[in-house]
């Protein structure tokens, strides 16, 4: 289970086998933006993975948060709800991942942000811990489902910090100041920066190994970040793995997450 996927992701990649982090990658410094996010106007977060499926297509798994900020003393109170679960997954898979998110669907969860927006934390973790275990254990145990109890185990067994990551890691990759992935500026052949009006677009290109029929095959990351440099806000992020044919002619796409924040309907 790995916390860059937030909380939702962290559950959702229990039912498929995640590619590994690329390591040894140090994280970039924080680039500085103004932070003004939209005060009292409802927006949606789309967080989409796609991944290889045992067919060799790409399977997708959506979760669609309501967000809406509100100003709290000097800083920032975001409000952030899952509403819904979309995924194209087979059937069987499908509803696994339903009795797994499912009662995760319509919880709140409420962040402090700092005026500056580099400090996120998480209001009343505990109990949102509390809710999150029972509501899975309940259903796990109204289906019959005793994966469904091993897991409300595993998240009660997390360190706090490793939790409060889990919780904040989508909303984190959101606010710019607070998104220490963000690269500082373009520098070598990896990192690129262009701007677009109020729009600036960050890109890096990451290096690594995957086990692929348990045989390691070059990996090439492509990350994307696209900044509202008004509100401080990251409006795309997306993150693309493909391994390199062994010819090194020609790629194939097999993991690919996007972020995607957009004005409510």
């Amino acid at each position: 289970m790995t916390p860059a996927g937030g909380l939702f992701g962290a559950l959702l990649l229990l039912s498929a086998q995640p590619l590994p982090p690329p390591d040894g990658t140090p994280a970039a410094a924080v680039t500085q933006f103004s932070f003004a996010p939209p005060v009292d106007r409802p927006m949606t977060y789309r967080v989409t993975t796609r991944r290889i499926g045992r067919d060799g297509s790409l399977i997708n798994f959506s979760l669609v948060y309501d967000l809406r900020w509100q100003r709290v003393g000097r800083g920032y109170q975001l409000d952030a709800v899952l509403q819904r679960i979309d995924s194209d997954a087979r059937p069987e898979m499908k509803r696994a991942l339903t009795l797994m998110l499912e009662p995760l669907v319509g919880e709140a969860m409420a962040y402090l942000v700092a005026p500056d927006g580099s400090h996120i934390n998480l209001v009343d973790p505990e109990g949102l811990w509390a809710r999150v275990t029972a509501r899975i254990e309940a259903a796990g145990t109204a289906a019959g489902r005793p994966e469904a109890k091993q897991l409300a185990r595993l998240i009660a067994a997390l360190p706090a910090a490793d939790r409060d990551r889990l919780a904040t890691a989508d909303i984190r990759a959101l606010v710019a100041p607070a998104n220490d992935a963000i690269p500082v500026a373009a520098g070598g052949a990896s990192v690129s920066m262009r701007h677009d009006g109020t729009h600036q677009t960050f890109a890096r290109v990451e290096r690594d190994s995957a086990a692929v029929r348990a045989a390691a095959r070059p990996l090439e990351i492509d990350n994307l970040w696209t900044v509202d440099t008004a509100t401080g806000l990251v409006v795309r992020e997306q993150r693309q793995s493909w391994i390199v044919e062994a010819d090194g002619d020609g790629r194939t796409l097999v993991e690919e997450r996007v972020r995607a924040l957009e004005p409510a309907p």
